[in-house]
Order: C-alpha cells, then structure tokens, then sequence
C-alpha cells in the first residue's frame, strides 16, 4: 500500500505531461506511404513540433497536415513548396514557384505531369510528395491548397536516420 502512495502522484503527473506534450508540443508519427521516397521510407518514424505558432514555415520543410480530400482525418506529410502569394506551376518536369525554376536534389526523379499555374490564397499552403509521381498531393487534389488551421506541426526530424 505504500509503494502506491508514493507512486501513483509520480506516475498520474508523468500521463499528463505526456498528453499535454504530444497534444501541444512534440509528437512521434509513422509514414505509412512511398509519396515522400527517397527522403522518408515506409514505416519510418518522425518527430514532429506542434508548436506552429513559434514556428516559420519555409518552402522545402516537411509538414504534417490534414489534406482537403480526406474524410477519413488521415494527416499526410508532405513538402511545402507554395506560401501563401506564391504563383506554383510544374512543366516540363519541374516545378515553377513565382516564375523561377526550383532546383529540387530530393525528389526522386522529375514529374511526368503538368500542373497549371496556381496562386496560393493567404492563410494556404501548396504541398507536393518527394515521390511525385505517385503521390496524392496538391496536384491532384480538388483544391490543391490546405488551410492553415489545417496544419499539424513542422517535421523535426525521421527517427531512423539517427541509427
């Protein structure tokens, strides 16, 4: 009986910060998808900041968020390629951001698609896989711009690439 006065205190404190920082500051994720190969594999596991609001985004992050055309609330990871202003476009197998040719060494191979030029609205974000050509991502989707209030958190960084 005494060991559990002295316990349970210690461990009913441990849950809470525990579900206070995954809710709200950091949370561990699996990507079970090749949309985002050669960067991130099947299976492999991402620590991921919640914490947007401390946070600036920039083109080439890795960002988790709920996609519009999902209904099941999967959340995808994907790289940010347009902030909000920014004109995207994909010819020729590259991707166009505000009229310049993006250099882009972690895709793995060039597009096989072409994407019509797009202005992201403020308060969206365009989003497009590592793996382009199998991905479903802003390309495909219905509307290709995911909301802000629609983002997760900022990819810190894939737990398998430390071992």
């Amino acid at each position: 009986m005494k060991f559990i006065k002295q316990w349970v205190p210690s461990i009913v404190i441990g849950v809470i910060l525990a579900l206070f920082i995954r809710s709200y500051v950091a949370e561990a994720m699996r990507v079970p998808t090749d949309s985002m190969v050669p960067t991130i594999q099947i299976n492999d596991r991402l620590v991921v900041n919640k914490m947007l609001s401390l946070t600036t985004l920039e083109h080439g992050d890795m960002v988790v968020f709920y996609p519009p055309d999902d209904a099941e609330g999967n959340r995808y990871v994907k790289r940010l390629i347009g902030l909000p202003g920014d004109t995207v476009e994909i010819k020729e197998g590259a991707l166009y951001r505000n009229g310049a040719k993006v250099d882009e060494p972690y895709i793995k191979e060039p597009m096989n698609y072409i994407f019509a030029e797009v202005t992201v609205p403020a308060g969206y974000y365009f989003f497009l896989g590592d793996n382009r050509n199998v991905s479903f991502d802003s390309h495909l989707w219905s509307t290709p711009f995911v909301a802000e209030d629609q983002l997760v958190g900022k990819v810190l960084f894939d737990v398998n690439t430390l071992f």
